[in-house]
């Protein structure tokens, strides 16, 4: 199904109301959209196969493959009895290709390993103690590791290399790789670091090396940011920066509401504020300078090397943002459980509206943070160079919370959602040129009209 969308306004009468964006929206080009239809639950992931792929997958246990060029299902994987919890993309290669698989996880206790041209399942385990939240491809070594209750790493047969279990109430939620063979493991309020070692013999073990207990609350975000450093976000507002190689603290922010504006050159409170209005729910990177943050229902562009913030929306959508990324150094997309996604340009304050004191930022500290017992210093800083993050796009298309997307660059983005729909956005202008220049091969080809 193929659709001509226009803009929508978007109106919001709360205490901190959302911007809003008219019928004219020069700066969007997504102005056509195909709905994709085959899950019949919600739509929890998207992973990209290759240039013109991309596979879907959520509550109902399947996993769909997609053409987004064309908007065909092109194969449908079926085998898990529940949820899928994690999906990622496993490159098998040999001494000529590299064939992309699939690798996904469900709450059945089972990991597959799939062929995405033929649907077929290569392997399968079925014998664990309990399901998998989270899995990383470490292609360098031609493993992967998965992540819960325990941490098992496995090699590219799906053979159990080692694992160890873990002793937490949530478990591993998050899993990255670190340089020097190690990896950070999201468990609750700590990051625990791991070493793998490979011995001669082929034989890998892994082991416990450090603990990082800086976080107050649960971490709900865990991303490398370069080969130098790495970022965690928790539900309490709490966002550190480490030293992927000593794991030190580099720089850590806590985003706090102030009570009142009289009280911006003192110590902040959070008084009667939800935790989910400051909790960061997802982080992303252009593995370059800057980072986005989605915490509650507002966003903001962070610079890793300056270690300031570089825009921000306090109210960038009427409920939590779930996802969002960086396009390019000046543009920023965001979904939401509002149902939209948004496209954000950043762009210099024409006004100071939204003053940088006040209280977003509560609390912005350098070096290494520690659980003190003694009271902590609590200043409020002014942001230097503060920018500003303008709506330049608003797509409505969803009738459910937006879990993620993808985007294809000029072929287009996709988007899942708990209405248990995937919609391809397509810039209209260039689908409208492509169509006629279909139809004028056409017609070449018949000898005219």
């Amino acid at each position: 199904i193929t659709v001509k969308v226009p803009g929508l306004i978007l109106q919001d009468q709360g205490k901190s109301p959302v911007l809003c964006i008219g019928e004219e929206q020069p700066k969007n080009c997504f102005t056509e959209l195909q709905v994709l239809k085959g899950h019949f639950d919600i739509v929890r992931f998207l992973v990209q196969i290759d240039d013109f792929r991309c596979a879907s997958a959520g509550d109902d246990g399947l996993v769909l493959i997609w053409n987004i060029e064309t908007g065909e299902r092109l194969q449908e994987l079926r085998g898990h009895s529940q949820q899928i919890t994690a999906i990622t993309t496993f490159v098998c290669r040999s001494d000529v290709t590299a064939h992309p698989s699939l690798i996904t996880a469900s709450s059945d206790r089972t990991l597959s390993l799939w062929d995405p041209d033929t649907a077929n399942r290569i392997q399968t385990i079925s014998d664990l103690q309990s399901s998998v939240k989270c899995l990383l491809v470490l292609e360098r070594l031609s493993l992967w590791v998965s992540g819960g209750e325990e941490l098992c790493v496995w090699n590219k047969d799906f053979q159990l290399q080692c694992h160890r279990q873990q002793h937490s109430d949530t478990g591993i939620t998050a899993l990255i790789e670190l340089p020097k063979n190690c990896l950070a493991a999201a468990m609750d309020k700590e990051i625990v670091i791991h070493r793998l070692t490979l011995s001669t013999d082929s034989s890998v073990s892994v082991s416990e090396i450090h603990r990082l207990s800086e976080h107050q609350d649960q971490i709900r975000a865990l991303i490398s940011v370069n080969d130098g450093l790495f970022a965690s976000g928790s539900h309490a507002g709490e966002l550190i920066l480490w030293d992927s190689i000593s794991w030190t603290t580099q720089a850590t922010m806590h985003i706090l509401w102030e009570e009142s504006q009289a009280s911006t050159q003192t110590e902040i409170r959070l008084g009667a504020q939800k935790p989910s209005e400051m909790s960061i729910q997802h982080l992303s990177t252009n593995g370059k300078v800057r980072s986005a943050e989605a915490v509650g229902s507002g966003l903001y562009v962070y610079n890793v090397v300056s270690r300031t913030v570089v825009a921000y929306r306090k109210a960038a959508h009427d409920s939590n943002v779930l996802h969002t990324t960086l396009l390019s150094d000046s543009e920023v997309m965001s979904c939401s459980e509002d149902g939209s996604v948004r496209m954000w340009e950043i762009q210099d304050l024409p006004l100071p509206a939204e003053p940088a004191s006040a209280g977003f930022f509560g609390m912005w500290t350098f070096g290494r943070s520690s659980k003190q017992s003694g009271p902590q210093s609590k200043k409020v800083v002014d942001i230097p160079n503060l920018r500003t993050l303008e709506l330049t796009g608003d797509l409505i298309g969803h009738s459910g919370a937006v879990q993620m997307f993808i985007s294809f660059k000029e072929k287009g983005l996709v988007t899942c959602s708990t209405d248990h729909l995937l919609i391809l956005w397509k810039n209209g202008d260039t689908q409208s040129r492509l169509r006629s220049l279909a139809l004028f091969h056409k017609l070449e080809e018949n000898g005219g009209l």
